[in-house]
């Protein structure tokens, strides 16, 4: 048996092996966590401000509760619940209102719609220029002049016996409202009490 036509189809395997793999690229999400430098100060630790913070606690069910700070657990009524989408988590990202009267999420996607239409009339801006301004966006530089705003910090705390999607639906809304630091933390006792009181009296 001639083997010669062999060799032609396997190096088109080959080549369309080679192909698929340079343009399938995985696709990645961002994700902040804390740092671990122990050099850091204690001050440095905790520079944000409670109203600047949004705790969000995502449970079974499709369920989804936040606190806006951190949590007061000798008072469950701090605990509200909320829906998925943009009427429920997102708008309360926000439409949230810091005590200094700002609202640091509508400020930066604002920003960024406006960085967004700019590439828009100039198609010819680099990607990565567009990227640099993002990110300094995202980090509270709304102009670009070295003046920044504090941003907000989310807080992600998921249930043992919440689904994988819905975490997955928490870091997305991270992404569409442009919210640079958040964190997933684990839950604790205090947490898990909070809850239950706060399903108690639903």
């Amino acid at each position: 048996m001639d083997f010669t036509p062999m060799v032609d189809m396997m190096m088109l395997l080959i080549t369309f092996f080679m192909l698929c793999t340079t343009l399938a690229k995985p696709q990645t999400m961002e994700l902040s966590m804390p740092t671990n430098d122990e050099n850091l100060q204690d001050q440095d630790k905790s520079v944000t401000k409670a109203s600047y913070t949004i705790t969000m606690f995502v449970t079974a069910d499709n369920q989804i509760y936040y606190v806006k700070g951190l949590p007061k657990y000798d008072d469950p009524t701090c605990l509200q619940k909320t829906t998925w989408g943009k009427d429920g988590i997102r708008k309360v990202l926000i439409s949230h209102v810091t005590e200094d009267g700002t609202q640091p999420v509508l400020d930066i996607m604002t920003a960024k719609a406006k960085l967004d239409q700019e590439r828009h009339a100039n198609p010819d801006m680099p990607q990565a220029k567009y990227d640099e301004r993002l990110k300094a966006i995202k980090n509270g530089d709304l102009n670009g002049d070295g003046n920044k705003i504090q941003t907000m910090t989310v807080i992600i705390k998921a249930t043992d016996n919440s689904s994988y999607l819905n975490l997955v639906d928490a870091l997305d809304e991270m992404q569409i409202c442009s919210i640079n630091k958040y964190v997933i933390d684990k839950i604790n006792d205090q947490d898990k009490k909070l809850l239950e009181e706060a399903k108690v009296k639903e």
